[in-house]
C-alpha cells in the first residue's frame, strides 16, 4: 500500500514541479520513476529498488491496469481532433501532420534498423511511436520562448492535432505486427486478422460514441453523472472491443473520441476537461509505474548506438520532414530551421510504447523478447532527450534566430460586458489587437456582433493559455463587475505578461473608502467603480480630448481637475494606451482622452458656454 501511494504523491508533485519549472510534466515524472526504480538499487543496501511496478501489480493485472489508462487517455486525444480545424488549417501545419509524420515514420524505421540492428517490424513500430509531439511537451516550450506568430502558430497546432493522429498510425503499425506474428505461414491471414481488428475497433468506438451521443441529446443522463458516466462507458467500450478481438482496444477508444469530438455536442467541452483531470492522475501514475520497472541492464544494453540513434531523429528526421513540409510557405529560413529544431516527443509516445511492450513481451515465443525490452527505454530515451535538450536550449537558439516576437501590444481583456466592448472597441479603433474572454454566451455572441474578437472561456483555467493565441497579447485589463474575478485574473497572468502589464478596475470598497491605498494598476488611476464608468458612457458625447502644449500644462490640469475627471487614454498619432497608474506620459503630441463625472463641468467647458451666452447677447 505504502508503495502504491508514494507513486500518487510523486505523480502530483511532479505535475506541480513541471509547473513551478515550466517544463512538460513527461521530463520529472520520467526522471522520478527512474530515482526510484533502476537508479535507486544503487543507493539500498540489497540492490533492490525502492518502487517496483512489478511488486505493486503481478501477473496481468499490470498489464490490464495500462492498458485501460492508455485507452482512456487516448480517448482524450482523440477528443481533440476535430477534422473540420484540419481541412482549414494553413498549408505548413496541415503537411507536418501529412508529409512530416510519414518522413518521421519511415526515417525513424529505417534508422532503428539498420543502427540499433533490430527487426522490420519492430523498427517501423519505433518509427511510429516517435511521430507523436503533443501540446503537453510543445506548450509550455512556447510559453518560455514567446515566438513570434508564425512558429508559434505552427508548433502549437502541429502539437494538439499530431497526439491522436500519430497515436492512431502507431495502433495500426501495432496491430499489423501482432497479425504477422499470429500469422506469418499465411500472408493472406495476417491481413485479415488485421481488417478485423481495426474493424472491431472502428466499429465498436463510432457504436460507443453515438450511444454516449444519444443519452446527452436526449438529457438521459443527469448532469452530476455525465463525465463518470462517460468515463465508464469508455472503459467498457474498450473492454467490449477486446471481447470481439484482441488489441481492438486501443482503436475503439481512439475512434470513440474523435467521433464525439466532430457531432455537435455543446456539453462536449465540460466532458474534455473532466477527462483531461483523469488523464492528468492516469498519466502521473503510470509514468513513474513505468518508469520504475525499467531495470539498469536495459539501459546499458542500448549502447552508444542510441544516441547515434537519437542524433539522427533530432538532426536529420526531423529538419527533413520540417524542410519537406514548409516547402513554398511563406515561412523564413530563420522560422524553418527553429520549427526543426523544437520536436519533443510527448506523453502519448511513451504511454503507447509502454503498453506494447507490456504486451508484446506477453506473447512470449512469438516475438523477441530482446527486441521487446528495448522497445520501452529506446523510446524513453529519445522522450528524456529531445525534451531536455530542445526544451532547455529553445530559447537561446529563438534569440540566435531572431525569431523571439517583439514585445506584443494587444490587449486581453476580462469580460464581454457593455463597459468591455465599448472600451475594447476604443483600442480596437486606433488598430489595437483586442481579445475578449467571458463565459457569459450572450455577451460573447454580442461582442462578435460588433466585429470583436472574443472567446467564451474561463480567464481562470489552467487550459486558457492552451484555448488562446498569446503571441499578440501584451497586457491584460480585467473589466468585470467581480472585483474578486478581477483581482484573480490579474495575479493569474502576472507570471506570463508581467506584473506592469496586469489591470483592473477600482473594487466597490476602493471607490468607496478613500482612505484605503490605491494600487498602481488600477485602470484609469481613479476610484470609479464598474456601475459608474457603464452610466457615463452611455451617453453619446461621453468622451472628451484635449491637447496639452507641455507635460507641466497637462500635470497643472490633472491636479486641478483630479476629482471631476476620469482619464481613459492617451492617444498620440500611431497609438493608444490604457491609463493607469503606472502610465507616464511621454510624447508632448499625446491627447488626453477622458471622461467627465456626472453632474460636473470643467471650467474649460465652463468658460467655452459663457463665450456661447456673450455672442448670442451681442447678436441681440
Amino acid at each position: 500500500m505504502l508503495e502504491l501511494a508514494s507513486i500518487f504523491v510523486l505523480g502530483i508533485f511532479a505535475q506541480w514541479l513541471a509547473w513551478k519549472i515550466k517544463q512538460p510534466a513527461i521530463l520529472p515524472l520520467i526522471l522520478i520513476g527512474l530515482a526510484i526504480g533502476p537508479l535507486s538499487t544503487f543507493f539500498t543496501p540489497d540492490g533492490s529498488k525502492l518502487i517496483d511496478g512489478d511488486a505493486i501489480f503481478t501477473g496481468d493485472l499490470l498489464f490490464s491496469f495500462v492498458s485501460i489508462a492508455v485507452g482512456v487517455i487516448l480517448f482524450e486525444g482523440g477528443l481533440t481532433l476535430n477534422i473540420k480545424e484540419i481541412r482549414s488549417l494553413a498549408g505548413t501545419v496541415r503537411n507536418l501532420l501529412l508529409i512530416g509524420a510519414l518522413v518521421t515514420f519511415v526515417g525513424g524505421g529505417m534508422a532503428a534498423h539498420y543502427i540499433m540492428g533490430i527487426s522490420w517490424q519492430m523498427s517501423f513500430l519505433f518509427g511510429a511511436l516517435i511521430i507523436v509531439s503533443g501540446p503537453t511537451v510543445v506548450i509550455p516550450i512556447l510559453r518560455n520562448v514567446r515566438p513570434n506568430s508564425n512558429v508559434n502558430t505552427v508548433l502549437k497546432w502541429e502539437g494538439i492535432l499530431i497526439d491522436p493522429l500519430g497515436a492512431l498510425v502507431a495502433v495500426l503499425m501495432y496491430e499489423f505486427i501482432l497479425s504477422s506474428k499470429h500469422g506469418n505461414e499465411y500472408p493472406m491471414e495476417v491481413f485479415q486478422d488485421f481488417f478485423v481488428t481495426i474493424s472491431a475497433g472502428i466499429v465498436a468506438g463510432g457504436l460507443g460514441a453515438f450511444f454516449l451521443y444519444y443519452l446527452i441529446k436526449n438529457k438521459a443522463l443527469p448532469d452530476y453523472l455525465r463525465n463518470v458516466f462517460t468515463l465508464a462507458l469508455v472503459i467498457f467500450t474498450f473492454a467490449f472491443s477486446e471481447l470481439i478481438h484482441a488489441e481492438a482496444g486501443l482503436m475503439a477508444a481512439t475512434v470513440m473520441g474523435i467521433v464525439l469530438a466532430n457531432v455537435k455536442l455543446e456539453e462536449l467541452k465540460k466532458i474534455l476537461s473532466f477527462k483531461e483531470d483523469i488523464s492528468v492522475i492516469l498519466i502521473s501514475v503510470l509514468f513513474i509505474l513505468l518508469s520504475s520497472r525499467i531495470d539498469f541492464i536495459q539501459i546499458q544494453k542500448l549502447g552508444l548506438s542510441s544516441i547515434v540513434l537519437f542524433l539522427v531523429v533530432i538532426l536529420i528526421i526531423r529538419p527533413l520532414g520540417v524542410i519537406l513540409s514548409t516547402f513554398n510557405s511563406n515561412l523564413n529560413w530563420k522560422e524553418i530551421t527553429f520549427i526543426s529544431w523544437i520536436g519533443p516527443k510527448g506523453i502519448v509516445a511513451a504511454a503507447v510504447a509502454s503498453l506494447f511492450s507490456l504486451d508484446l513481451l506477453n506473447e512470449g515465443s512469438h516475438v523477441d523478447t530482446r527486441e521487446a525490452e528495448m522497445l520501452l527505454p529506446l523510446v524513453f530515451s529519445i522522450i528524456v532527450g529531445t525534451v531536455v535538450l530542445q526544451g532547455s536550449s529553445a530559447k537561446l537558439i529563438a534569440k540566435w534566430l531572431g525569431v523571439v516576437r517583439k514585445e506584443p501590444t494587444g490587449f486581453i481583456i476580462v469580460g464581454a460586458n457593455e463597459l468591455a466592448r465599448k472600451i475594447a472597441q476604443k483600442l480596437k479603433e486606433h488598430g489595437i489587437y483586442v481579445l475578449l474572454v467571458d463565459t457569459s454566451a450572450p455577451n460573447i455572441k454580442e461582442a462578435k456582433k460588433n466585429g470583436l474578437k472574443a472567446v467564451q472561456a474561463n480567464i481562470l483555467s489552467e487550459s486558457i493559455f492552451d484555448d488562446i493565441d498569446l503571441s499578440k497579447i501584451g497586457k491584460l485589463a480585467a473589466i468585470t463587475s467581480n472585483s474578486g474575478l478581477n483581482d484573480l485574473a490579474c495575479k493569474w497572468f502576472e507570471k506570463e505578461l508581467g506584473e506592469d502589464n496586469v489591470f483592473r478596475l477600482a473594487s466597490k470598497e476602493e471607490s468607496d473608502n478613500a482612505n484605503l491605498p490605491l494600487p498602481d494598476n488600477v485602470l484609469f488611476h481613479t476610484r470609479v467603480d464598474f456601475v459608474l464608468l457603464i452610466q457615463i458612457l452611455r451617453h453619446k458625447e461621453a468622451y472628451h480630448e484635449m491637447d496639452f502644449e507641455s507635460s507641466a500644462e497637462y500635470e497643472e490640469f490633472i491636479n486641478k481637475h483630479e476629482t471631476k475627471i476620469i482619464p481613459l487614454f492617451f492617444k498620440g498619432e500611431n497609438h493608444i494606451s490604457l491609463i493607469s497608474g503606472l502610465t507616464k506620459r511621454s510624447e508632448k503630441d499625446e491627447t488626453l482622452i477622458y471622461l467627465t463625472k456626472p453632474g460636473v463641468m470643467l471650467e474649460t467647458e465652463e468658460e467655452s458656454e459663457e463665450s456661447d451666452t456673450n455672442d448670442e447677447n451681442v447678436e441681440e
